[in-house]
C-alpha cells in the first residue's frame, strides 16, 4: 500500500510557531504596561494625592488638584489606548520585522536615547537645574554666595537693587549679611534685639526695609530688629544660621522664626547641607539635573520621606525654642496663612507645631495681599504679620521684665 504524505499543520511549523510566540510576548508586554497605567489612574485618588504631593506656596493649591485630576484621566486613557489600540498593532509590527532589523533598530534607538540623555543632562547642569532646588543664579538680586555649612547666604556688605513693577527695591546688607535699612549701617550686637529667622517672606522679598516684617516690628516696638533670614532657606537652614549667629548678640530679647506649611516641601531637599534625625548635619547629595527637572514638574514624595521630614522639622522647631530660651530670649513661630487654609496645610501645621506644643502665632492673610508678580505678602500682608508679632512681644517682654 502506497504511503499517503501528511502535510504539517501551520501550528507545527517552527517558523510560524516562533513568530506566534514573539507576537504573544510583545502584546503581553504592552498589555501589562497598559494595565499598570489603568490601575495607577484608578488608585491615584485625592487621598493618595494628599499623601504624596505637599502644599505649595508659589501656586494656588486648586491648580494642583485640577492638574492631578487631569493627569489621572490621561494616565488611565493612555493605559486603555495601549491595551485596545497599540497592543495588537505592536504585535503585528514585531512579527513583520525580522529579528536582525529589530536588533539594529533597537541598538540605534538605545544609542540615540543614551546620547539624548547625556546631552540633556549636560545642558540642564548649566542652567538652574544645575543648582540646588532653592538656589538662584548668581546674577539674581539679592545676591547669594555658596556656603559649605548653610548651602548659601547673602553676600555681605553690599546693596542690591531690583526693579519691581516700576519700583526700585533696595536690599542692603551689613558686614554679617543681615538685611539693614540702608547701606553702611550695621546691626549693633550690643543693643537689645529681636532676632528674625526665616526665608524670603521674612527677608521682605519685593518690599523695602520699612515695609518688611522686621522693619515694621522695629518701628512698632522701638527695639532693634536683626534680620538673619536668607531667601530659599528651609527650616533646618534657618536653625543652623540662628545657632551660629545668636551667641554674638549680647542682649537678645526674642527670636521670631517663620514657618509656612505651604513651604514645608523644601524641607525634603537633600541637594544642600541639611539636618537628619538627631539634628545631625549632613552634606548635600548630588542629584541628576534630569531628575531635578522631573521632580520640579511632578513633585512626588514617598510617604516614608514625608513622615521622616515631619519628625526632623518638629525636632528642629523644638531645638530652636530651647536655643532661644537658653539665652534668656522669648521665642515663638510666626505662621502666615493666605486664606483659606487647605486641609493638607492644616495637617502639616498640626503634626509639626501642635503635636510638639510649640508656641506660635498664626496670622490669616487676605488672599489679595500679595505682591503682583508672585505670592509673597505685600506691604499690607507684612503689616498684618508685624502687628501680630509686636502685639505678642509686648506682652511677653513686659512679663519677662516683671519676672
Amino acid at each position: 500500500m502506497a504511503s499517503i504524505p501528511i502535510k504539517h499543520s501551520s501550528l507545527l511549523n517552527p517558523v510560524q510557531s516562533q513568530r506566534a510566540i514573539v507576537r504573544i510576548a510583545a502584546e503581553l508586554t504592552v498589555a501589562l504596561i497598559g494595565i499598570a497605567f489603568v490601575v495607577c489612574g484608578v488608585l491615584a485618588d485625592r487621598s493618595w494625592f494628599d499623601r504624596h504631593f505637599l502644599p505649595t506656596f508659589f501656586a494656588p493649591f486648586e491648580i494642583y488638584i485640577v492638574a492631578a485630576r487631569t493627569g489621572r484621566i490621561l494616565v488611565a486613557a493612555l493605559g486603555a489606548a495601549l491595551l485596545l489600540y497599540v497592543r495588537p498593532r505592536f504585535g503585528r509590527l514585531v512579527v513583520r520585522t525580522t529579528a536582525r532589523r529589530l536588533a539594529v533598530d533597537g541598538a540605534c534607538v538605545s544609542a540615540a536615547v543614551v546620547l539624548a540623555l547625556g546631552v540633556s543632562e549636560w545642558a540642564l547642569r548649566h542652567t538652574v537645574f544645575g543648582l540646588a532646588a532653592e538656589e538662584t543664579p548668581p546674577q539674581v538680586e539679592p545676591k547669594r554666595l555658596r556656603d559649605p555649612w548653610l548651602g548659601w547666604k547673602f553676600a555681605p556688605a553690599r546693596t542690591g537693587r531690583e526693579d519691581s513693577e516700576g519700583r526700585v527695591i533696595e536690599y542692603a546688607f551689613d558686614a554679617n549679611g543681615y538685611r539693614v535699612p540702608r547701606a553702611h549701617e550695621n546691626v549693633d550686637l550690643d543693643r537689645r534685639s529681636v532676632l528674625f529667622a526665616g526665608e524670603s517672606i521674612m527677608v521682605g522679598h519685593g518690599l523695602t526695609w520699612d515695609e518688611s516684617v522686621p522693619g515694621q516690628v522695629q518701628a512698632l516696638l522701638g527695639i532693634q530688629s536683626a534680620n538673619l533670614s536668607v531667601e530659599g532657606f528651609a527650616t533646618d537652614q534657618e536653625y543652623l544660621r540662628l545657632a551660629a549667629e545668636l551667641p554674638r548678640f549680647r542682649r537678645p530679647v526674642a527670636v521670631v522664626s517663620l514657618f509656612a506649611p505651604a513651604l514645608f516641601d523644601r524641607n525634603l531637599d537633600a541637594d544642600r547641607p541639611h539636618l537628619g534625625p538627631g539634628l545631625i548635619w549632613l552634606p548635600g547629595r548630588h542629584r541628576s539635573s534630569l531628575a531635578a527637572m522631573v521632580r520640579w514638574m511632578v513633585p512626588y514624595h514617598s510617604e516614608a520621606a514625608v513622615e521622616r521630614t515631619i519628625l526632623v522639622t518638629r525636632e528642629v522647631r523644638v531645638a530652636t525654642v530651647y536655643l532661644a530660651r537658653a539665652r534668656g530670649a522669648t521665642c515663638f513661630v510666626l505662621v502666615p496663612q493666605f486664606a483659606p487654609e487647605q486641609p493638607a496645610e492644616r495637617e502639616v501645621r498640626r503634626r509639626i507645631l501642635d503635636e510638639a506644643g510649640l508656641p506660635y502665632e498664626r496670622v490669616e492673610l487676605d488672599p489679595s495681599w500679595h505682591i503682583p508678580w508672585d505670592r509673597h505678602p505685600d506691604a499690607r500682608g507684612a503689616r498684618a504679620l508685624a502687628l501680630a508679632v509686636a502685639n505678642r512681644l509686648r506682652g511677653e517682654i513686659k512679663q519677662s521684665t516683671t519676672d
